[in-house]
């Protein structure tokens, strides 16, 4: 890779999850995780589970984890605000938990209303017990994400990855 070549965290996040043994993803669809979804509806060893409301999500994977297999969730930073009461599961049943969010309310945000969330993302969180690091660099998704699994799966934590908006990239207001 020449010095003006990144990595192709998109696809970085799929390849990280699946060596990482992920068996299922319950998401809730959004723009930042297309590529690793598209690719995760593609692979016939990972079911790919399309959530009405994220914490949803988080029933489900106790149910994956239960069943023996490896499951990630992957949302938005506005579906981590869904979550905060579910998220009372992990913590009392201790079971693996992995998400990877999406940040809104971020660098260089037009949305007003992303902007709550997207600021108290990190800190709710952590007050839910919930191990972070933050990725606003392309180098940086595949190792962050690999521990954070490592982390999650060997260590039965409950962990997260967010992918930050200068990562993801300026949005532009489309009417």
């Amino acid at each position: 890779m020449t010095p003006n070549e990144s990595p192709d965290w998109r696809r970085q996040v799929f390849d990280v999850l699946k060596a990482a043994g992920v068996k299922h993803i319950a998401y809730v669809p959004d723009a930042g995780h297309a590529t690793a979804l598209r690719l995760a509806e593609a692979d016939p060893d990972i079911t790919a589970v399309v959530l009405t409301t994220e914490e949803e999500g988080i029933g489900y994977l106790a149910g994956a984890w239960l069943g023996g297999e490896r499951g990630a969730l992957l949302m938005q930073s506005s579906g981590v605000g869904n979550c905060i009461n579910t998220l009372g599961l992990v913590a009392m049943a201790r079971f693996p938990f992995l998400t990877v969010v999406t940040m809104r309310g971020d660098w260089a945000e037009f949305n007003q209303h992303q902007n709550p969330m997207g600021q108290a993302t990190e800190a709710a969180l952590k007050l839910m017990g919930v191990m972070t690091w933050r990725a606003d660099a392309p180098q940086d998704v595949a190792p962050l994400l690999k521990g954070a699994a490592t982390m999650a799966f060997e260590g039965d934590g409950a962990c997260a990855v967010l992918l930050g908006q200068r990562l993801i990239g300026e949005k532009a207001w489309v009417q």
